[in-house]
């Protein structure tokens, strides 16, 4: 047997060795009640109050009752009062946990110094950074936004500076304690470059790489920093999209991301994202970010949405 044969039965035997590795890994996913067992306690000894920004609909409003329905009291955060007190009233009378509304606007500037006031002193058990802008529904070049200067701002003040600006103010607690949970909502288009979707896509890999890095800053401390990264979810800024296989409910997407707390510092939170995932980055890049494609994403965002608002027009017109 001359060299070059034994050269090629390594390299296969460390083939075999690397995917079958990677295989195993993956199939504890399926089962993560096994692989990443939690006790029925686990959220509520942590703290006694989870905050989440963007509570008000989708998937913060979904994180906010599912964790008060573990036995915390919540802090909801966002921008509209009125969605926020009936939010509140409806988690109040659900559960029987405590709920504080705080009405903020994460879009704009000097924001942290009231929240930190209205924070201070509650043993904070749970964080939740899921607030976040979309410029557009239907994806646009990064020149073709409109008031683009304004969009700027605010999109790096809601989806990149709050994330570390919460995680300044309630981080320090954890740290004393040392225990805690910080859930910061990243996205599945952070996977790779995704064009026409520029500035959204570029913001959450920050969340990514922020929280990777902060978990391997305070993992010792006891301390869970996980970024969540769904893909399809059934919300406003997915313009509602129709619930099925691959899009999930709020509530459906919650409860599933919330049994992978364990399996690492970043998750897609369900098994059909994971492997959405795991084909987005298994495509070509010059396919991915070809002209073609990016017609075609445009067009089906334009028909999907077009569509959504004539249904819900019939609908109008047919209770009038």
């Amino acid at each position: 047997m001359d060299l070059i044969e034994l050269f090629f039965i390594f390299l296969g035997t460390a083939v075999i060795v690397y995917y079958g590795v990677k295989l195993l890994l993956f199939s504890r996913m399926l089962f993560p009640k096994v692989f990443f067992p939690q006790p029925k306690n686990f959220f509520s000894s942590m703290g006694e109050w989870a905050v989440v920004t963007g509570a008000s609909e989708g998937i913060g409003r979904a994180y906010a009752f599912e964790l008060a329905e573990q036995g915390m009291n919540v802090v909801i955060m966002s921008r509209t009062k009125a969605t926020l007190d009936q939010v509140a009233k409806k988690i109040g009378d659900t559960t029987g946990r405590k709920v504080k509304v705080i009405v903020t606007d994460f879009m704009k500037e000097n924001v942290f110094g009231e929240i930190e006031d209205q924070l201070r002193d509650l043993n904070i058990g749970v964080l939740v950074n899921n607030v976040g802008m979309l410029p557009r529904v239907i994806p646009c070049k990064f020149l073709e936004s409109a008031e683009l200067d304004q969009t700027i701002t605010k999109l790096i003040n809601c989806n990149v500076k709050t994330v570390a600006k919460m995680c300044k103010i309630i981080l320090p607690g954890m740290d004393n304690r040392g225990k805690g949970v910080i859930l910061n909502m990243s996205s599945g288009v952070a996977s790779v470059p995704f064009p026409l979707y520029t500035l959204y896509a570029a913001s959450k890999v920050f969340v990514e790489r922020f929280s990777q890095a902060l978990q391997a800053e305070y993992k010792d401390k006891g301390i869970i920093i996980q970024a969540v990264s769904p893909f399809g979810v059934s919300t406003r800024m997915a313009a509602y999209a129709e619930i099925n296989f691959v899009t999930l409910s709020p509530e459906g997407f919650v409860k599933s991301s919330l049994q992978y707390i364990r399996a690492g510092d970043k998750t897609h939170g369900s098994i059909c994202h994971m492997v959405l995932g795991w084909l987005l980055q298994s495509i070509p890049p010059k396919v991915l970010c070809s002209e073609s494609m990016l017609h075609s994403l445009q067009d089906y965002v334009k028909q999907k949405t077009a569509a959504k608002s004539a249904a819900q027009a019939a609908f109008v017109n047919e209770g009038n």
